[in-house]
């Protein structure tokens, strides 16, 4: 009888414990777990250019395992993943061909996009080939863009993902800063690299203040990417590669985990 006694005792204080490292497994998967469905739009910088291990399936778009979406949507499993983000996206081709997932069940959406409307890719190619002067005079043709026609189509953009996802939480990320500055590096000069800095800055600020307008978070990887600059000695940032163009200038895999995803998961 006192087996018997002491048998059922150890059962049930082990049923016990079981259960609760059950629920405390269950509680903590359920933390875990995003809530409805989760949407990935934009341009390279969220597809993840530069970062490699490409999907297949995404062809020219080059969308990376890498990526901080696709990292974010490993992790908390939402209860759907669409992304739908690729290389050289502006924003009317945001409009044209990637906010299909989106729907009244979607949860999340993240975007970055301005940069090639902007003329990223003419800048680079101009400050890389020409003198000190025609790189300034390309950059202030980009700011001039930025104040007169990128606030329209930003809000454009803004808008309808509004109106598809009207209970989505939307998280609005910008770009880093390319350059460490006053440090001796090879390639563009002091004033080169300084005018480009100033010019991602112009660019976030006039990003960051559309996202506003409509209630959605701003997500400032400046702050991520400090120290990680190119010429830093630590760069999260392709600098140019003559043998993959479309990759220079931009985040490496350990930007996407290390300067892109804690912004994200900050704001998500």
């Amino acid at each position: 009888m006192r087996r018997s006694r002491f048998a059922a005792y150890v059962g049930s204080l082990l049923l016990a414990v079981a259960t609760a490292l059950t629920g405390a497994t269950t509680a903590h998967a359920a933390q875990l777990a995003a809530p409805g469905g989760y949407v990935a739009l934009g341009d390279s910088y969220s597809s993840g250019v530069g970062a490699g291990s490409y999907l297949s399936a995404s062809g020219n778009c080059k969308r990376s395992t890498k990526a901080y979406p696709y990292l974010w949507a490993a992790a908390h499993s939402p209860s759907s993943f669409d992304f739908t983000a690729c290389s050289g996206a502006r924003t009317g081709d945001v409009l044209a061909n990637q906010l299909t997932p989106l729907s009244a069940a979607t949860a999340l959406v993240s975007i970055s996009v301005g940069g090639n409307d902007a003329g990223f890719a003419d800048v680079m190619t101009t400050c890389v080939l020409q003198s000190d002067s025609s790189c300034l005079s390309r950059i202030n043709t980009a700011k001039a863009y930025v104040d007169s026609t990128l606030p329209g189509k930003l809000d454009s953009v803004y808008s309808a993902i509004r109106s598809k996802a009207p209970a989505a939480r939307v998280v609005v990320l910008g770009y880093p800063r390319f350059y460490k500055l006053n440090t001796t590096c090879l390639g563009l000069s002091e004033t080169k690299r300084k005018a480009i800095n100033d010019a991602a800055d112009y660019l976030d600020t006039a990003i960051a203040k559309r996202a506003a307008n409509f209630g959605y978070a701003f997500g400032d990887v400046r702050t991520t990417f400090t120290g990680h600059e190119i010429c830093s000695g630590s760069s999260w940032l392709r600098s140019l590669n003559l043998l993959n163009i479309g990759e220079s200038y931009h985040p490496t895999a350990a930007g996407q985990s290390g300067g892109y995803l804690p912004v994200f998961n900050g704001l998500a």
